[in-house]
C-alpha cells in the first residue's frame, strides 16, 4: 500500500482509503438527463457505501468528427453541474481543454481533469493548479508511466500537491488500446491512481468518424485494475448506451453498474 492521497471534496482517494468511484455520462446531454443519472448513480453508491465523485463533460473538444455532439459548453455545462451539487450533494469532476476554462471551472468543480492528449500541456496544467482544486491528469496513450513524473513535477511547481493520475490504456496498433497493469503501482510513486475502465475498451478511430469499442471487457479490466491496486475506478455510465451522444460503444449500462461495483469491492476487500 502506498501513502499518496488526494482529496476531491469530501472523498479521499489513496493511502488506504476505500475504493472510490468517479462516474457519470461521457458528456452532458441535457439538464434532466444529467440529474437523473447522477441521482441513480449516487443511490447505488450510497447503498454500497462506496465514495462517489460525479463526472460529466461540458465540452468534448476531442471528438473524432467535427460533426459529433460536443455538449452544452462551459457556461451552460457548469450551471448544470452546479445543480447536481445543489440537489444531490456529490463532489464534481469535469475536464478542461484550454487554460482560460480553468478559473470558471474551479468555481464549480471539486476536481479539474486534464484529457490524455493534453497531459503534457504546461499552461493547461498550471492553470488547473492555480484554481486550488484537485487535478486529475489522464496519462497520455503516448507516455510511459514513469514519464508521468514530469507531469507531477509541473503540478507541484505550479503550487498543486492535490492530484491524481488516471490510467486509460496505450496505443497498440489495429485501432485498439492495451493496458499494462504495472502502470498502476508505478504511477503510485507519484500520485493515487484511478483506472478508467470504459475508455480502456475504446477502439480509437475504429469506426471511421467515431471511436469504436468493446464494452464486454469493461468488467474484466476493472477487476484486474483493482487487483493491481487501483485507488479509484472511472466509469462512464448511461441509461441507454446505444443512444448515448458520446462513446456509445463503451459507456457502461446503468442497469449493470451495481453488479460491477459489488465485484470490484469484493476484490478490493481481499487486497493485502
Amino acid at each position: 500500500m502506498h501513502d499518496r492521497t488526494a482529496q476531491i471534496g469530501r472523498v479521499k482517494i489513496g493511502g488506504g482509503a476505500p475504493l472510490a468511484l468517479i462516474a457519470g455520462p461521457c458528456v452532458i446531454e441535457s439538464e434532466a438527463h444529467t440529474l437523473k443519472l447522477a441521482e441513480a448513480i449516487r443511490d447505488i453508491c450510497t447503498a454500497l457505501k462506496m465514495p462517489l465523485v460525479f463526472k460529466a463533460s461540458f465540452d468534448k473538444a476531442n471528438r473524432s468528427s467535427i460533426q459529433s455532439f460536443r455538449g452544452p459548453g462551459p457556461k451552460e455545462g457548469l450551471r448544470i453541474l452546479g445543480l447536481v451539487r445543489k440537489q444531490l450533494g456529490v463532489p464534481l469532476l469535469s475536464d478542461i481543454h484550454e487554460p482560460q476554462q480553468a478559473s470558471a471551472a474551479g468555481e464549480v468543480l471539486d476536481c479539474l481533469q486534464i484529457p490524455a492528449f493534453l497531459c503534457r500541456q504546461t499552461d493547461l496544467l498550471a492553470a488547473a493548479a492555480a484554481t486550488g482544486r484537485c487535478v486529475n491528469v489522464k496519462k497520455g496513450q503516448f507516455l510511459s508511466p514513469d514519464e508521468m513524473g514530469n507531469v507531477a513535477a509541473k503540478l507541484r511547481e505550479s503550487g498543486c500537491d492535490n492530484f491524481l493520475f488516471t490510467e486509460r490504456g496505450t496505443f497498440f496498433g489495429y485501432n485498439r488500446l492495451v493496458n499494462d497493469m504495472t502502470a498502476i503501482p508505478r504511477m503510485q510513486s507519484f500520485a493515487p491512481v484511478v483506472f478508467d475502465a470504459t475508455h480502456s475498451c475504446q477502439q480509437p478511430g475504429g469506426a471511421g468518424n467515431m471511436s469504436g469499442g468493446e464494452r464486454q471487457y469493461v468488467g474484466t479490466l476493472a477487476a484486474a485494475a483493482v487487483a493491481a491496486g487501483a485507488d479509484a475506478m472511472f466509469l462512464e455510465i448511461h441509461d441507454d448506451p446505444t443512444h448515448a451522444k458520446s462513446d456509445p460503444a463503451t459507456v457502461y449500462p446503468l442497469g449493470q453498474l451495481r453488479g460491477l461495483l459489488e465485484r470490484v469491492q469484493s476484490i478490493a476487500a481481499a487486497r493485502v
